[in-house]
């Protein structure tokens, strides 16, 4: 645990204020991003990271595909994409991070770091359940069922319940 970390339980600093200190002195990585208006998917990912950052989460871009080599060999990326069975299964989410949260009482001041998945789709977007749907939120449910948190967001207020 930090200095600073210890500074703010011993001062009952909570740790939304204690990410906005951090910020403010570039402790902390925050995308670079602005704020982008529109319906797009990209428009919704950067607001989103935006409103995460300023909560003090971070969201990180989760690319996944696969590319061929400069010797002809495919090279898989992105999380749950180590075979494509396994990338058909289970989608990993279009944001991957971090979200800070404050235990309680029993465990006085800890803060530990919850993984956290988004899955970003245009703002009139709704669920329909296809294939891909469905192994969006099959990872999803493996988020969750192992303590993270995850959601579909089609805005940035998507993310206020667990920020």
């Amino acid at each position: 645990m930090t200095t600073l970390v210890k500074w703010a339980i011993r001062h009952g600093v909570s740790h939304v204020a204690l990410a906005e200190l951090r910020e403010m002195m570039g402790v902390d990585s925050t995308p670079d991003l602005e704020p982008q208006t529109g319906k797009s998917e990209a428009a919704v990912q950067a607001n989103t990271r935006l409103a995460a950052a300023q909560a003090g989460a971070i969201l990180w871009r989760n690319n996944c595909g696969a590319l061929v080599d400069k010797r002809g060999i495919p090279v898989r990326y992105g999380l749950c994409n180590d075979t494509k069975q396994l990338n058909k299964r289970l989608k990993s989410s279009d944001l991957i991070g971090i979200r800070p949260v404050l235990i309680t009482p029993e465990m006085v001041g800890t803060t530990i770091g919850q993984f956290a998945a988004v899955e970003c789709k245009e703002a009139d977007w709704t669920y329909k359940g296809d294939d891909h749907e469905k192994a969006q939120k099959a990872f999803g449910e493996l988020v969750m069922s192992k303590g993270g948190v995850f959601t579909f967001a089609n805005s940035p207020e998507c993310i206020k319940g667990w920020l």
